[in-house]
This record gives structure tokens, C-alpha cells and sequence, in this order.
């Protein structure tokens, strides 16, 4: 390919598949620029806890959508997706290629399939849902859902809290049920132009990972972070507040758990967390990279080996070799 053929690369995955590392690495190959595809790393003043890219990464590939707002803010994928549109601009007018890299699955369905911002937050409402779901249960409110919007309710899944409440929010605010605003099932987004690699892991060695990734951050201030995010003014933001390990750590250490004990919570919630990662990218056109059997940093040269291959040898749908 020429300078300026490139597709826009995304790269996805499970939390702690690795999937930081090899964006780093094709970037630095190809003289790249990274462009983050992560819910929580928007987020000023939440470094550990979101796995935010290293200073040493951070100043040899430039790297785009992080620390966007305070902790106190909410985000959306509504405000995502436009300057998402906007840094894809400014990359292609520098003739760079530009590789998505983060494990936000909506974000990146709402990119690919099409999106359609629904009415804004009512938070009054989606307050009193909330305190509904903590005192009734989520089933309670799922049931409320699956009689007035079955479609939502069959795409929602019935421990998925927040859509839930958004769900049953859009409906009491308008009186229109919430699936007749999505977009899903849009033509893919830039169709030959974008290209999706997801590095995927056996569950047992992922699960090692991650255990692994979450004791690493217990020693890079994990702890030291969530305590001081719980004291600050204003407070956190519901979004912010749903960083995993944020909630554990304020609970256990309320509670007066060991500090092993918190750090297995974290673990257990962090591999929960990236099973219903999968559930979403197995609805997505994803080229599946399996890693060999080595640790992060010698893993993924040979995948940024692989990606390189394939850019250059077939289009996604298998057809002929690029011209």
C-alpha cells in the first residue's frame, strides 16, 4: 500500500488482551497515530484504574481522546462519536494511518453500525429508576421493559443496569419506546475503508491476565487512586464512578476487608467485566488474532506481524490480493 491507502485500523479486545500493547507497536511501525476507543479514559485524574498509555508510549506515537473531561463530568457515546469523526479528519489530512485502539464495545458498534443520539438525560428520572432498580431489584425493572418495549428489552440484558434504566427513562420522558430510535443495522461505517482486529486469548489464560494486570495496578497505586477519587469535590460522576475497582475498593475498605480480599473482588469483577466485553464483539466484523503463547510486550510484535499481513494481502472479505 502507498503512503495515504491505509484503511483506519481498529484494535479491540478484552480488557488485558493485550491490545494496547500492539496498537503501540503498528503505530510506531507505520508512523501511525492512535486514537483511544475507551469510555474511562476520558477521564482527567484516572490513570491507574483506566490503564491510561504510558509517558514512555505517549511520547514516541501521538495519542488522541484521552483526558477529555473531569471525573465529575458525564461523557456519552452521543459526544464520543463526533470527535471521534473529527480526529479521523485531522489523521487522514496528515496522510497517517489511524489505528482505534480501546474495548468500549458500544462505541465502537455505534461507529461501525450507525448511531442515533436519543432525547437528552432526564436525571431526576433516571434517579428514581435507579433507586427503583436498588430497592425492586433489576428483574422488577426488566419486566417493566420487556411488557413496553420487548425489542429493547431482547437486545438489554437483564443485569445491564444502566441501559435498562435508559431504556424505561426515554419511555416515561417521551412515550416512545427507546428501539424505535436506534440506528443499529446502518451500513458499515467507511465500507472498505476500516478494518477490525481483536486479540483474543483462551478464557483460562485471560483470566491469568487479568488477575495478573489488576495486582500490577495494586502496585502502581490502584488503592491510593480510588481512595482519593472517593474523597474529591465535586464527586465523581455516575459514568466515571463505573471504572471497575472504583466501587470494590470504596466497599471492602468501608467494610474493613483485608486488602487481599478487596484485590480478588477486583479480579472477579474484571473478568465478569470482560465476558460481557465478548458477548458484544462477537455481534461486530471482527478479524480475530490469536496470540502466541508469551507475555504482553513479546506478544505483540508477532501480532503487529500478523495485522501487517493481512492489511496487505487481503481485503476483510478474503477477496483478492490489495492492489
Amino acid at each position: 500500500m502507498k503512503e495515504g491507502d491505509w484503511p483506519s485500523i481498529v484494535i479491540t479486545g478484552p480488557t488485558a488482551s493485550g491490545k494496547g500493547a500492539l496498537g503501540f507497536e503498528l503505530a510506531a511501525r507505520l508512523g501511525g497515530e492512535i486514537i483511544s476507543l475507551d469510555s474511562m479514559k476520558v477521564y482527567r485524574e484516572m490513570e491507574v484504574g483506566t490503564a491510561k498509555p504510558p509517558a514512555s508510549r505517549r511520547e514516541r506515537v501521538p495519542y488522541h481522546l484521552l483526558d477529555l473531561k473531569e471525573p465529575h463530568e458525564s461523557f456519552s457515546v452521543g459526544e464520543y462519536l463526533p470527535l471521534l469523526e473529527e480526529k479521523l479528519s485531522e489523521v487522514a489530512a496528515r496522510k497517517r494511518p489511524a489505528i482505534l485502539v480501546g474495548g468500549t464495545a458500544l462505541y465502537l458498534k455505534a461507529f461501525v453500525d450507525g448511531f442515533q443520539a436519543g432525547p437528552v438525560a432526564n436525571w431526576q428520572l433516571r434517579e428514581r429508576l435507579f433507586d427503583e432498580a436498588a430497592q425492586n431489584g433489576l428483574e422488577e425493572l426488566h419486566a417493566r421493559l420487556r411488557a413496553a418495549d420487548p425489542k429493547a428489552a431482547t437486545k438489554i440484558h437483564p443485569k445491564d443496569a444502566r441501559r435498562i434504566v435508559r431504556a424505561l427513562e426515554v419511555l416515561e420522558a417521551t412515550g416512545t419506546p427507546i428501539s424505535e430510535a436506534w440506528a443499529w443495522g446502518a451500513e458499515a461505517h467507511r465500507a472498505g475503508a476500516l478494518r477490525i482486529f481483536g486479540v483474543e486469548w483462551p478464557r483460562e489464560d485471560l483470566y491469568a491476565r487479568i488477575d495478573r494486570r489488576v495486582e500490577r495496578m495494586v502496585e502502581g497505586g490502584l488503592f491510593e487512586e480510588a481512595l482519593r477519587l472517593q474523597q474529591r469535590t465535586p464527586p465523581l460522576s455516575r459514568c466515571a464512578a463505573q471504572s471497575i475497582g472504583l466501587k470494590e475498593i470504596w466497599r471492602g475498605v468501608a467494610e474493613g476487608r483485608p486488602r487481599a480480599d478487596i484485590v480478588a473482588k477486583v479480579q472477579q469483577e474484571t473478568r465478569r467485566f470482560a465476558k460481557r466485553q465478548m458477548t458484544w464483539f462477537r455481534k461486530l466484523p471482527i478479524e480475530w488474532l490469536s496470540p502466541p503463547a508469551q507475555d504482553q510486550d513479546a506478544a505483540a510484535p508477532a501480532l503487529a506481524d500478523e495485522v501487517l499481513r493481512k492489511l496487505l494481502v487481503r481485503e476483510p472479505s478474503g477477496g483478492p490480493p490489495a492492489a
